[in-house]
């Protein structure tokens, strides 16, 4: 007899049927005992007399068994079917304590315990749902992209250089010769609008930030996209506002019981995202909240999170672009705003206060780097030749973005810390499991 996933049992009244999967819970009624069997598809119940709940004396939550009975339709089970008649076999014995319960609506574990027992602690069916999700979005991601022509491309995560920053990267010994982690794909992007020029990623990056909040990974999955034959930035903005709506788009179709398992308060999506250019965030923050920023080339945190709400308040909407910021705070690749220099064609999109997304037009012109790379104290372009080169032989204007996925997830969901949005995350403690 073939295996059949609890969520196929309504078509099969009647019938003898077999499902496998983990404990979930035994409850001991006496008479009337019920077992909960876990499979992928999610709780299968299986009704038990007095004797068959004795055959599970020994058998301990997450061991894994295999059923065989007959499905009859109750509408008190979860979907509605449940299994009479059980014929159980253990596959594998659970023969120690769990370090947390799974089987409880709460999960009352310490994050830091969790992480310590994830490969035990992620079947709980609520992180199921959330890295399900997780997959949701970078589908959606692909979808739409795909949709408009673009190709995905995969790029190496060994580099000779920094992309980003030269402080932030994590060395490596390349056969006796330095080397990096990368820190984005932007190189190889930016190389492939050459090539492609409509290209994305979906990737791990590397960055050797020594950070310890609940907004920072040293290592995270970044959703890059990079198109050629832009007029400016706003070209990017616009793609990026198009690609959140696919995602978005692609969730509500998709992914309904994972949302409502999470009770996901969907964000508010205008039909146009609403931005404000960084000199005049800087003076509302001033004029509203009597904090003085003006000058700095970067907003903190609590500044990101005023701007949210009066984006939300003021539009009705949960993003917001934040457009121009201090060319000193652009890495070298970025395009400078032709009416001002100080200023870039660059931007960042919040989302509910935070910023998930960095992006902006890029340089294009040979000359132009040459000038970029000496401005930051680097001569020997040597280093650079295999990137350079794309710009030698010829580039269009163009630009592109990275989406944090895991920053996605956090402000989707309301999760508290970033590291709850990854499988097994690493920071600058963790490299277990």
């Amino acid at each position: 007899m073939e295996r059949i996933y609890g969520s196929e049992l309504g078509a099969y009244i009647g019938q003898k049927v077999k499902v496998a999967g983990w404990v979930h819970n035994l409850r001991k009624l006496g008479k009337v005992n019920f077992l909960t069997l876990r499979d992928v598809s999610g709780i299968v119940q299986v009704f038990l007399t007095k004797s068959e709940a004795a055959q599970l004396d020994n058998v301990l939550p997450e061991s894994v068994i295999e059923v065989q009975g007959v499905v009859a339709a109750e509408a008190q089970a979860p979907g509605g079917y449940e299994i009479h008649q059980p014929e159980i076999k253990a596959l594998s014995r659970v023969s120690e304590g769990l370090p947390f319960s799974i089987n409880q609506p709460e999960l009352k574990a310490h994050l830091d315990t969790f992480l310590d027992y994830a490969p035990f602690g992620l079947r709980y069916p609520q992180k199921k749902a959330l890295f399900r999700l997780s997959a949701g979005v970078m589908q959606g991601f692909r979808n739409y992209l795909d949709q408009q022509g673009f190709t995905e491309i995969a790029t190496p995560k060994l580099v000779e250089s920094a992309t980003e920053s030269g402080a932030n990267v994590f060395a490596v010994n390349y056969f006796g010769r330095p080397a990096y982690l990368a820190q984005s794909p932007q190189f190889y992007k930016q190389i492939m609008v050459g090539v492609f020029e409509k290209v994305y990623e979906v990737a791990p990056v590397f960055r050797a930030e020594p950070h310890a909040t609940s907004r920072h990974l040293n290592e995270y999955i970044s959703l890059d996209v990079e198109v050629g034959f832009i007029n400016n930035h706003l070209d990017v903005m616009a793609l990026l506002s198009h690609v959140i709506r696919g995602i978005f788009t692609h969730l509500r179709a998709n992914y309904t019981p994972e949302l409502e398992a999470l009770e996901v308060e969907m964000p508010l999506i205008p039909d146009v995202f609403p931005h404000i250019y960084f000199p005049d965030a800087q003076e509302f923050i001033y004029q509203h909240h009597q904090e003085d920023c003006r000058g700095e080339p970067d907003l903190a945190p609590q500044h990101e999170r005023w701007l949210g709400e009066w984006a939300k308040q003021e539009y009705q909407s949960d993003f917001l672009f934040v457009t121009g910021y201090p060319i000193e705070k652009r890495p070298f690749y970025t395009h400078p705003d032709p009416e001002n220099p100080r200023y870039s064609n660059s931007f960042d999109l919040l989302f509910r206060g935070t910023e998930l997304v960095t992006g902006g037009q890029r340089l294009h012109l040979y000359e132009d780097y040459q000038r970029a790379l000496k401005k930051q104290g680097i001569s020997d372009l040597q280093t650079f030749d295999g990137y350079l080169q794309a710009f030698r032989y010829g580039m269009p204007p163009h630009g592109g973005f990275a989406i944090g996925l895991e920053r996605f997830l956090m402000q989707l969901t309301g999760a508290s810390n970033l590291r709850e949005t990854v499988l097994f995350p690493r920071d600058i403690n963790r490299l277990s499991p």
